[in-house]
């Protein structure tokens, strides 16, 4: 390996994170809502409305199901739109955002479904409005489990932006693939695969220790 390379890296690692934040930040901006509506919207939610969740889990399923790379191409044209240009690590966070926001909202999804019926009963027996509900007893209640999601979706964005590095994107995935295998230097792949570990592995460790602090079923 090209020791002059390791030069890159500081500014690598902060275009992978610079991409990751952002971009998971906004998809929960917009995925975490999602999530409560096809929570609250399903059938047996506080609110029932089936159409209105047919149609949001087609579309949540939709970008679901194309794997990310193929995504990013076809919005190219969109991202270009949007950001002047349809590379580089601050246009690629507009595919991230739009092809990681439907993972959020499932990821929601499924932790507010973990959330004891039993307490939004008895809320409901209160006579507790819907935002109440989801306010002060379904999200409150769910923390823990949002927090372990969020992890998840952090460490699945991560994994995102590495692999659009084969696609004009920046930070380690583009470090790894333009001087790792376009020049045959196995070395170059392996520091960005630890590098990229030990990101995951922070991200998870400090999403579990905070799910375990808000946990209050552990104190």
């Amino acid at each position: 390996m090209d020791w002059n390379l390791i030069s890159l890296l500081p500014s690598q690692v902060w275009e992978s994170l610079y991409m990751t934040v952002i971009s998971a930040a906004v998809a929960y901006i917009i995925g975490l809502p999602l999530g409560v509506i096809l929570v609250i919207t399903d059938k047996g939610g506080i609110r029932p409305m089936r159409a209105v969740n047919q149609v949001l889990g087609f579309v949540v399923n939709f970008f679901r199901s194309v794997p990310f790379l193929i995504l990013m191409i076809a919005l190219s044209g969109f991202t270009r739109l949007i950001a002047g240009k349809a590379y580089g690590s601050a246009a690629t966070i507009i595919p991230l955002i739009i092809g990681s926001a439907p993972f959020v909202a499932r990821m929601v999804e499924s932790s507010l479904k973990e959330v004891d019926p039993g307490v939004v009963e008895a809320a409901q027996a209160m006579g507790a409005s819907t935002w109440q509900i989801i306010s002060k007893v379904i999200l409150p209640e769910a923390k823990p489990s949002l927090i372990v999601g969020a992890a998840i979706s952090v460490t699945t964005i991560l994994g995102y932006s590495a692999m659009a590095g084969a696609v004009g994107a920046g930070g380690l995935g583009a470090w790894a693939i333009n001087y790792g295998y376009y020049r045959g230097d196995t070395a170059v792949m392996w520091v960005a695969v630890i590098l990229l570990v030990i990101i995951v592995q922070v991200f998870q460790a400090i999403g579990m220790r905070l799910a375990k602090i808000l946990d209050r079923r552990l104190h």
